[in-house]
C-alpha cells in the first residue's frame, strides 16, 4: 500500500516535517487513527497513512487510491496513488477549497481560487521554498494548479460506489466530498439504452438475445419508458410477449402501457392474451379495456396508468426501481451505496414515520432490511430491521419484527443481542397489550418464533455458551407447549435435534 514518495517521507524526517507543515500531510498522526472507527462500505481494506491538523485522515485503499476523510463527516478519493496525493497537496495546498471546481470552470477561475488559498497560507507561514525543496526531493514536476484541480475532480468522481466510507459503529455513510456525480439511474440504464438502440437498428440477433434475457429485457423496457419513439411499436410488442415469462412484473405492466398508448385496437387481443398468462397477471392487468373498446378508451387506460405509475422522468422513479435493476445487473456496490444513503435519509423520528401522509413509512424499512440481506450486507440489514422493529405498535408486529431481528443477529454472529431480541418477543407474547396476538398459538408466527429459539440455542451451544443455550431451549419448549398440534408438529424435529445437542443424555 506504499508508493515511492511515501517511502521517502518515512525514511527522511526532514521531508516528513515539510510534508506535515505547511502541506498538512502528517505521518505521525496516522498512529492516532481517525476521529472515529471507519470502514469502506465495500468491505475492502484501508490503511491510514497520515493526518492533517483539522482532524482529517488520509487512507490508502487496496488499489492504491488515496481517500481523505475529514472530521465533519465527508470523504472522497483525491488521487489514484499516494504519489499523486502528495503532488496535489504540495502543488495545490488549498485543495479543500477546490473540491467543487471542475475543468469546465476555466483556467482563470481555478488559478484565482488557488492563488487566494495560497495567499491565506502565506499570511501565516512559508510555502514557496518548502514546496520547491519537497518537489526536488520527491522528484515531482512543477504542475499547474489547473492540471492538479482537474486530477482532483476526476478522482473525486471515482468515490462512489467503490470507496464510500462508513462510520463503523452505526454504519452511516460519510457525505460525498466534491461533485455529486451522475444520478443513479444513468449507470443503471446504460446497458438498456445500448440495447434499445440496437433493437431500433433492426439487429435481429439483439431482438432475440434481449427478449430471452430477463434482465436485459427489463432494462431495455425501462430505457424505452424514458426514450419514447413512435417507431418502437413492434419492438415493444415483441418485448411484451416475452416479458410474460416473468409473470406480473412492473416491466410487464410498463410494456402493456407503452403498447396501449398507441391507441391501436389491434393490440387488444395481444393485451388480453398477456393478461391471461396466469392468475397474478390477470389480477395485475384486470382493468385492460375489454374487446370491442375503441382507440380512445384504450389510450385513456394507458395514459391513466402511465401518469400514476410510470411517466417519462427517471428522477421520479422510486430509488428501489434503480437499486433492484442495479443488483440484477451485478452492480452490487452501486445498489448498496444507494440503499445505505436511502437508509441514512430516514430520520429516526417515530412520529414522523408513522404519519399517514409521510412519504416514507415503516414498511420501507422492512424492505431495506430485505434488500441488504439479499446483498449479503447483514450489518446494514440489522440497522434497518432494528429501526423497523422499534417502530412497531401492535404486539403482533413487535413479535414478528423481533423474530426477524433475532434471526439476522444470529446469522451475523451477534448471539447475545439475538437472545435479548427473543426475550422481547416472549414479552410481547406474554403481555401483548392488544388483541392482535390472541391466536398466535395456532398460526405460523408461533411456529416461527419457536423455531428461532431452537436455532439460536444450537448456535449458542456451538459457540460455547451452554448455560444460555439451555435457558433458551427451556423457553422454546415452553412456547411449543402452547402451540396447537398442527403448529407444533412442524417444529418437533428441530426441537429434538436441539435438545440432543444442548442437553445430551448422560
Amino acid at each position: 500500500m506504499t508508493a515511492h514518495a511515501l517511502r521517502l517521507l518515512r525514511q527522511d524526517r526532514r521531508l516528513a516535517e515539510l510534508a506535515a507543515s505547511p502541506f498538512g500531510f502528517d505521518l505521525d498522526r496516522a498512529a492516532r487513527g481517525h476521529v472515529e472507527e471507519v470502514r469502506l462500505a465495500s468491505g475492502r481494506p484501508l490503511e491510514a497513512v497520515a493526518g492533517d491538523d483539522t482532524g482529517g485522515t488520509y487512507f490508502v485503499c487496496a488499489d492504491g487510491s488515496v481517500l481523505h476523510a475529514d472530521s465533519e463527516g465527508s470523504a472522497g478519493i483525491i488521487a489514484a496513488s499516494a504519489d499523486e496525493a502528495l503532488e496535489l497537496l504540495i502543488g495545490l495546498p488549498g485543495w479543500r477549497d477546490c473540491t467543487l471546481l471542475s475543468p469546465d470552470d476555466g483556467e482563470q477561475r481555478i488559478l484565482a481560487r488557488a492563488a487566494e488559498t495560497e495567499d491565506a497560507i502565506r499570511a501565516d507561514r512559508g510555502i514557496d521554498a518548502e514546496r520547491a525543496e519537497l518537489r526536488a526531493a520527491l522528484g515531482f514536476p512543477d504542475r499547474s494548479p489547473v492540471e492538479l484541480a482537474g486530477r482532483l475532480h476526476a478522482a473525486l468522481l471515482r468515490t462512489e460506489p467503490d470507496f464510500v466510507l462508513l462510520d463503523a459503529e452505526e454504519g452511516r455513510a460519510y457525505g460525498r466530498m466534491g461533485p455529486a456525480g451522475p444520478p443513479l439511474w444513468e449507470p443503471v440504464l446504460a446497458a438498456g439504452r445500448a440495447d434499445l438502440a440496437r433493437l431500433r437498428e433492426g439487429d435481429r440477433t439483439a431482438w432475440r438475445e434481449v427478449a430471452e434475457d430477463p434482465v436485459r429485457r427489463r432494462i431495455t423496457l425501462r430505457a424505452a419508458q424514458f426514450d419514447r419513439a413512435e417507431a418502437d411499436t413492434e419492438l415493444l410488442r415483441h418485448l411484451l410477449r416475452h416479458e410474460t415469462r416473468a409473470s406480473m412484473t412492473g416491466e410487464l405492466r410498463l410494456a402493456a402501457v407503452l403498447v396501449g398508448l398507441r391507441g391501436d385496437t389491434g393490440d387488444l387481443p395481444l393485451l388480453h392474451e398477456v393478461r391471461e398468462t396466469d392468475f397474478d397477471t390477470a389480477c395485475g392487468l384486470s382493468d385492460i379495456p375489454e374487446p370491442g373498446a375503441d382507440a380512445d378508451e384504450l389510450r385513456l387506460w394507458a395514459q391513466a396508468l402511465d401518469a400514476s405509475m410510470f411517466g417519462t422522468d427517471p428522477s421520479d422513479e422510486p430509488v428501489s426501481t434503480w437499486t433492484d435493476l442495479a443488483r440484477d445487473q451485478g452492480l452490487t456496490e452501486l445498489a448498496r451505496v444507494a440503499l445505505i444513503r436511502e437508509l441514512d435519509g430516514i430520520a429516526p423520528d417515530r412520529s414522523g414515520l408513522r404519519r399517514p401522509e409521510a412519504p416514507l413509512g415503516t414498511a420501507r424499512l422492512s424492505g431495506l432490511a430485505r434488500d441488504f440481506e439479499e446483498l449479503g450486507d447483514l450489518p446494514q440489514a440489522l440497522r434497518a430491521q432494528r429501526l423497523y422493529t422499534a417502530l412497531q405498535e401492535t404486539a403482533w408486529d413487535r413479535a414478528s419484527a423481533g423474530r426477524t431481528l433475532a434471526r439476522l443477529e444470529r446469522e451475523a454472529g451477534r448471539l447475545p443481542q439475538a437472545a435479548d431480541s427473543l426475550a422481547a418477543v416472549r414479552e410481547a407474547l406474554a403481555t401483548p397489550g392488544d388483541a392482535s396476538l390472541r391466536h398466535w398459538q395456532r398460526v405460523n408466527l408461533g411456529r416461527f418464533i419457536a423455531e428461532e429459539h431452537y436455532r439460536l440455542a444450537l448456535a449458542l451451544a456451538d459457540a460455547g455458551h451452554p448455560e444460555t443455550a439451555r435457558a433458551l431451549l427451556t423457553a422454546a419448549d415452553a412456547l411449543v407447549g402452547e402451540l396447537s398440534e398442527n403448529a407444533a408438529s412442524g417444529v418437533r424435529e428441530l426441537a429434538g435435534r436441539t435438545a440432543a445437542r444442548v442437553r445430551p443424555s448422560g
